[in-house]
């Protein structure tokens, strides 16, 4: 074994292990970004006599698909841009498990690929600690767009760290993770809540993953205030038509919940006073001290009806959690609660409906027709020109001739993006 390792060490690093302990190291290998000599480097750096071997693929030479043994072998598989080495575009661990060695060898490796665009991992074994070291790894590579991570059940839900604020993704596949309810209600936080939302990931891939009602109600909710995300697959889950129908709800013209209201006061409050807001803040800071600050408010605001607007702006400016960011998004406009459109109506606040998604798959879930005419008339409220162009609802529980299905096929066909034959394609192709 011994032997082997000294082996290791001269045709790899070119050097014994003696000089390895002594210059070069783990942590201080400087990755050249090419993978097949960085990865099996890093590799014998952590001690691993065993691991996987390299395939690159180079465009127009090696067109032809692997052969059988190569799928089934421990492989990273490797695409590049053109025949240059420093120009891998793709990453993929195919059907084999990783250990924390082999992530940490990633890890390591991705912020110097600087071409690179897509990570892939199917049935790959990864565990909650993986997903997080990759989520650190991910905003480090400047171009790394895509991550699908297929196959690949997580008890600990830690999918929605991809989805964060800072991520830099525009596509993420997570199909056949067994997300379920739980994992659904969190995607869905991270999609966008009141206060923080998702402004980068345009296209989300969430098939086969025993998603139901409670959890199409959490990933609606996720998109009550995203104004980025344009496509959402959701083809065969367990949505019935309680989800079908809060999915559909966030298509039309939305009431304002009592927090959202409150919380965009704090927002106009925070552009309107700016100089207040910021001398609110380091007060709002300190809650270790004894008494919070919102407390200290309530006790000196008077509580006269003829006072209780001032006092209620007021109060909103020391209860903004960080005012300067409340000032810096309110005059960006970031919120989609400060919209022009946000109008009082009949004592309520109305804001528009979600007409940033272009495209909706709910093929092969359960939804019956009793829940077609609340999406027929979501539809129908949209506004013109824009909204949902993409609705594909194939294989649920109710038949394609169903006089109102026929209405939405017409709805649909009559939007100026989309031709007849995007309306009735193959679900089962459009997934490959």
């Amino acid at each position: 074994m011994f032997l082997i390792k000294i082996l290791y060490y001269f045709a790899i690093l070119g050097q014994s292990p003696n000089e390895k302990k002594s210059e070069v190291t783990f942590d201080n290998y400087e990755c050249s970004g090419i993978v097949d000599t960085d990865f099996p480097r890093l590799c014998v750096l952590l001690d691993m006599l065993v691991f996987p071997g390299v395939i690159t693929k180079r465009p127009v030479m090696d067109n032809r698909p692997p052969g059988p043994l190569i799928w089934k072998q421990r492989f990273l598989r490797v695409e590049l841009e053109s025949q240059d080495p420093l120009t891998a575009m793709k990453l993929e661990v195919f059907g084999w498990k990783v250990d924390d060695r082999i992530i940490r060898v990633l890890q390591k490796m991705i912020p110097s690929l600087s071409n690179l665009r897509i990570l892939y991992f199917w049935q790959a074994g990864l565990k909650d600690r993986m997903v997080k070291s990759l989520m650190n790894a991910i905003p480090l590579c400047s171009n790394l767009s895509t991550v699908l991570l297929e196959g690949n059940p997580i008890p600990e839900h830690s999918y929605h760290l991809l989805l964060s604020e800072d991520s830099p993704l525009t596509k993420l596949s997570l199909r056949n993770n067994r997300i379920g309810d739980e994992g659904a209600r969190l995607i869905g936080l991270a999609l966008s809540t009141y206060k923080s939302a998702n402004r980068k990931l345009l296209s989300l891939n969430l098939n086969y993953n025993s998603i139901g009602d409670a959890g199409a109600k959490c990933i609606a909710a996720g998109l009550r205030w995203n104004r980025t995300l344009v496509s959402l697959s959701l083809i065969r889950n367990k949505i019935g038509d309680s989800g079908a129908a809060h999915l559909a709800a966030v298509l039309r013209e939305l009431v304002l919940t009592h927090e959202e209201v409150v919380y965009r006061r704090k927002l106009l409050y925070a552009i309107n006073h700016p100089e207040a807001s910021k001398k609110n803040e380091k007060p709002a800071a300190s809650k270790e001290n004894g008494k919070t600050n919102e407390k200290a408010s309530d006790e000196k605001l008077p509580r006269t009806e003829g006072e209780k607007l001032g006092n209620e702006e007021k109060q909103l400016s020391t209860q903004v959690e960080n005012p300067s960011a409340a000032v810096h998004e309110a005059e960006g406009g970031r919120s989609p609660l400060l919209d022009a459109e946000v109008m009082p109506r009949d004592g309520d606040l109305f804001a528009p409906g979600n007409s940033t998604l272009v495209e909706l798959d709910l093929s092969y879930n359960l939804i019956t027709q009793r829940v077609l005419p609340l999406i027929l008339t979501a539809l129908e409220e949209q506004p013109e020109g824009g909204g949902l162009q993409l609705l594909y609802m194939h294989r649920n529980r109710f038949p394609p001739e169903c006089e109102t299905y026929l209405k939405i096929r017409e709805e649909m066909i009559s939007r100026p993006t989309l031709q007849s034959t995007d309306f009735d394609q193959n679900d089962e192709k459009k997934e490959e």
